[in-house]
């Protein structure tokens, strides 16, 4: 009662703490559960499949593991109880053996019949086959070893006393002999004889019982785990077979989806391309009307206009024709994403030969030196890669035009064996490398257009090429000290 009384606060916790259910799941093994539900899901169907298969594989190398242990104990066992057999055979060979010896040794000593001592004699000699025929059955039981010892001396025990008794019998004559005569020489020990043969026989009859049950239950467990494999492997092409109609069923509606979209999308692009010629048509009348009028307002009023009034009219003349080269560029380049390429093989070295004889009449009056290595033969598009080439060579030549002495330089590098990369190089104005991610941009431009003509479409369109060729582009540059152009193109064939 009194520690009752000092513990007022555990014995309220004693009584009020609410046993946990006995059916409640532990949160770790459920985020578990989770976790593998969740990463199951994340497995593409080979990777399913695989996993399936692993699974499946691993379960018949247990099963065929176990199989094969039961069924070693089967044969183990089996040869065990042949062991047995013969072992209990022979010990009822010895037991009748020594039985007949000792019935035929006393009708000797009352009779003196010479005769009855022939069962004695082959006793004794096949004593020692005996001996060592009991011994090798038995190598692999202690038990059955030691009492096989103790069998062996009582043997002798009564060979021994059998003998003594025929040596008094030859020299004493009966009355020598009478009581053993009657009694038996050997009674004593062929008492014990028989005993040890029978707890032998026992013995190895409740081991020969027992290895019988254990190789029913290693058969039954045998059997049990074939079915399992075999219900395992039904199990599998149950799940290969759903897997693989899902995956069907799965890509049948991904076809589906794909062709629909691909019918938006073929739609999208007609619409666009009609919205293109729509708009070139559209956009150029107005601006031709602009520049015309613009022109004849100059020619008109000639004579009246102040020269602020004769810049600003070529202001717009001139704003007028960059508009519309501006829709030209954007138009090749919305063209240039759905013109279908040519794959074929495209000599190099002729397209730069043919992009300097378009060029001619820009290079004129100027001085630069060229410096053209020897070009591979390509796969793709020709009008596309001269396109590429055009861009790079224009720009060299364009942004060196400030140099007295201009040095463009064509090369080609072979960083594997399945790529190529062409640069062009120059000692132009350059640029910083904080802008490069610009370069390849639409309408982007580094430099003004006083300074240098152009509509920054250009390159967009030399990577957009260069893309559907499969490779890369990018550039390095220094500020007044040029410029790198690369372009990486694959050495094999383009897929189809």
């Amino acid at each position: 009662m009194k520690s009752a009384s000092n513990h007022p606060s555990q014995a309220h916790r004693v009584g009020t703490e609410r046993p946990k259910p006995s059916g409640s799941v532990p949160a770790g093994f459920s985020v578990f559960s989770r976790g593998s539900v969740a990463w199951f899901h994340r497995l593409t169907i080979e990777q399913r499949v695989l996993a399936g298969f692993s699974l499946v594989f691993v379960g018949i190398l247990i099963i065929s593991a176990i199989s094969y242990h039961n069924t070693s104990i089967l044969l183990t066992n089996s040869e065990l109880d042949s062991r047995s057999h013969d072992l209990v055979q022979l010990l009822n060979s010895v037991d009748a053996a020594m039985s007949e010896a000792e019935d035929a040794h006393r009708r000797y000593l009352v009779t003196g019949e010479a005769s009855y001592l022939e069962s004695y004699k082959k006793v004794v000699k096949q004593k020692p086959t005996f001996t060592v025929y009991l011994n090798d059955l038995v190598r692999e039981s202690v038990g059955q070893q030691q009492r096989i010892g103790l069998l062996d001396r009582m043997m002798d025990r009564q060979l021994n006393a059998e003998s003594k008794a025929i040596a008094q019998f030859q020299e004493g004559g009966f009355r020598a002999v009478k009581k053993a005569a009657f009694e038996g020489a050997g009674k004593r020990e062929l008492g014990i004889i028989h005993q040890i043969i029978t707890e032998m026989d026992l013995h190895e009859r409740q081991a020969i019982r027992q290895r019988v049950m254990e190789s029913a239950v290693g058969t039954r467990n045998t059997i049990v785990l074939l079915g399992m494999g075999a219900l395992l492997q039904l199990v599998l092409l149950a799940w290969v077979y759903y897997l693989i109609r899902h995956d069907i069923t799965e890509r049948r509606r991904v076809a589906g989806e794909l062709q629909r979209r691909g019918e938006l999308l073929e739609a999208a692009n007609k619409e666009l391309e009609a919205f293109s010629y729509s708009i070139s048509h559209d956009l150029r009348a107005p601006l031709r009307h602009i520049d015309g009028y613009a022109g004849l307002l100059r020619k008109s009023a000639e004579h009246s206009l102040n020269h602020k009034a004769a810049r600003y009219l070529q202001t717009i003349s001139d704003s007028a024709k960059q508009m519309g080269q501006l829709i030209d560029d954007l138009l090749v380049f919305s063209r240039m994403g759905r013109q279908e390429m040519l794959r074929t093989d495209v000599n190099l070295d002729q397209v730069i030969k043919n992009i300097l004889s378009d060029l001619r009449l820009d290079l004129q009056g100027r001085e630069i030196s060229w410096t053209i290595a020897a070009l591979p033969v390509v796969q793709g598009d020709p009008a596309m890669l001269r396109q590429v080439f055009m861009n790079l060579i224009a720009n060299a030549v364009k942004f060196t035009s400030t140099r007295p002495i201009a040095t463009i330089e064509i090369g080609v590098e072979h960083p594997s064996s399945t790529e190529i990369v062409l640069f062009v190089r120059d000692n132009g104005v350059g640029f910083d490398m904080q802008y490069t991610p610009k370069l390849f941009g639409v309408f982007q431009r580094l430099h003004g257009a006083d300074e240098f003509e152009g509509t920054g479409i250009g390159l967009a369109n030399v990577r957009r090429i260069i893309h559907r060729h499969g490779g890369r582009t990018w550039a390095e540059g220094v500020p007044d000290k040029g410029a790198t152009f690369y372009v990486l193109l694959s050495t094999g064939r383009l897929d189809s």
